[in-house]
């Protein structure tokens, strides 16, 4: 029997990505003849699920490390660019879906005018990234760890809602909805984790990678540190279990965001 390819093998384990796929999909719905900008796919995790309700698409990212391993799961139609620079013809997509990419761009800004840009009038934007502000104890607490924001590749912590809404509609986007998720023990459990990794591998580390350096990006150093990840498995169902406390905080709002947005005029 072949075993699961090793993106899905985290996948399983990852508390955060498996909590922001199911939000995607509530609010996912997509047309055969639909066709989709994955706007920085990353090792190709939630691209794979999300491919899988129709369409054509194209992932795309930064880093040729992450296309290479986005290649392997999704087979097809990857492809590098420029940061912030979106090499398509206008009103190409109906749908552009960015997860966790606009914090990794030094010039955001252009960068959403770009995807306004190549959206259909009436084409949708789903858009992740970080969530900020005063009270957020977990962001304070991260650089004190030493997991300076370049650990994470980042060019900000994240964003505030209202920042955020405010760069859309200036952009011409109509925000639609918006959600946050990962409350205090989800994310802090991550932080833990992405501590634990980098003190140990840190020093194994070259080169600069969009994600930063807080998880496997290939096949081979996933390979290099399966007893780790087996480890880790035996003491999944604890820390799965610790991360449903967040039910508890149900007045709090998360350490993410998600948005969907929509295109109503042209460009």
């Amino acid at each position: 029997m072949n075993e699961q390819p090793w993106q899905l093998q985290i996948f399983k384990k990852a508390i955060k990505k498996k909590e922001k796929l199911r939000l995607l999909e509530r609010n996912f719905s997509v047309e055969p003849s639909h066709v989709i900008l994955d706007l920085g796919c990353a090792q190709g995790i939630l691209s794979y699920f999300l491919r899988q309700k129709g369409g054509y698409w194209i992932s795309t990212d930064l880093d040729m490390v992450n296309l290479r391993t986005s290649m392997d799961l999704l087979q097809s139609n990857c492809l590098q660019i420029s940061p912030g620079i979106l090499p398509f013809k206008s009103a190409s997509f109906d749908l552009v879906v960015s997860l966790d990419y606009l914090e990794h761009l030094d010039d955001d800004e252009q960068c959403l005018r770009e995807i306004y840009r190549v959206l259909k009038v009436g084409g949708r934007l789903i858009l992740a990234t970080p969530h900020t502000g005063r009270l957020y104890l977990l962001n304070r607490l991260r650089p004190i760890l030493g997991l300076k924001l370049e650990m994470y590749g980042h060019k900000r912590e994240g964003y505030r809602l209202k920042d955020l809404e405010s760069k859309l509609t200036g952009t011409g986007f109509q925000v639609e909805a918006k959600k946050t998720f990962s409350r205090f023990f989800s994310e802090a459990l991550e932080l833990a984790i992405n501590f634990l990794y980098i003190r140990l591998y840190s020093q194994k580390f070259t080169g600069a990678l969009r994600d930063g350096h807080i998880r496997p990006t290939t096949a081979e150093e996933f390979g290099s540190k399966k007893r780790t990840f087996k480890l880790y498995s035996l003491i999944y169902p604890l820390t799965w279990f610790l991360s449903r406390l967040d039910k508890l905080l149900f007045f709090q709002k998360g350490y993410s965001l998600l948005v969907w947005a929509k295109k109503t005029t042209q460009s």
